[in-house]
């Protein structure tokens, strides 16, 4: 499974990106607007960051598919190797065609089939919005994953976005998903355990018992 980290702060696509961990981002008007900075500037500045898919959004309030193709063949153009075009599933959304999509807000199985055969590059189900109405996201990645695995002519990845906690990222990894894009604080959280922080300070008592400081 590959990580995408989900933001629009530059300073932590940065250090994400040294880390060498992640592999794309996944980005949403709501991200940038938090980060008051140019959508379009904001977009084509974490491209030169990092080598891989950076999905940017088509306005929210954007409803009809031919404006939503515009719009995206806008962002596909602010660099065509690196941009993916985020649409939100609803019938209008699933005839933009001819740019790379990532079908979002992904809440069934049903929407995720049809978005791949849509020809979405895509599909990201929502996991933690479903948990937070008690119905478990995991079981929802693990369904398409399970469905796209039985016809070959299907090459839609599964992104699992709305990632809260570390383990959602093993649920993930364990569901079959290909991508989880993730807040940078869960990157953060995943390197931690608290019998590595003890050992790394048991060595430094041992070292410096018989080294010194």
């Amino acid at each position: 499974m590959k990580f995408f980290i989900d933001t629009a702060n530059v300073d932590e696509i940065r250090k994400a990106n040294d880390m060498g961990v992640i592999s794309g981002v996944t980005t949403n008007p709501s991200l940038i607007a938090k980060e008051h900075k140019d959508y379009a500037k904001t977009l084509a500045e974490i491209a030169s960051i990092v080598d891989g898919p950076i999905s940017g959004e088509v306005k929210a309030t954007t409803t009809d598919a031919e404006t939503m193709v515009k719009e995206g063949e806008a962002i596909y153009a602010l660099d065509p190797k690196h941009m993916v075009v985020k649409i939100p599933m609803t019938v209008e959304g699933l005839k933009a065609k001819g740019i790379p999509t990532n079908c979002t807000l992904i809440f069934s199985a049903n929407q995720a089939l049809l978005a791949a055969r849509a020809g979405a590059a895509y599909v990201s189900p929502f996991l933690g919005r479903l948990d937070d109405i008690s119905q478990p996201g995991i079981d929802l990645v693990r369904t398409i994953s399970e469905i796209f695995a039985n016809y070959p002519d299907i090459h839609t990845q599964i992104i699992a976005a709305s990632v809260r906690n570390p383990i959602h990222i093993t649920e993930c990894a364990l569901a079959g998903a290909d991508i989880a894009t993730v807040p940078y604080k869960v990157i953060e959280q995943m390197t931690k355990h608290p019998l590595t922080d003890q050992g790394i300070e048991k060595f430094k008592a041992d070292y410096t018992a018989v080294f010194g400081a």
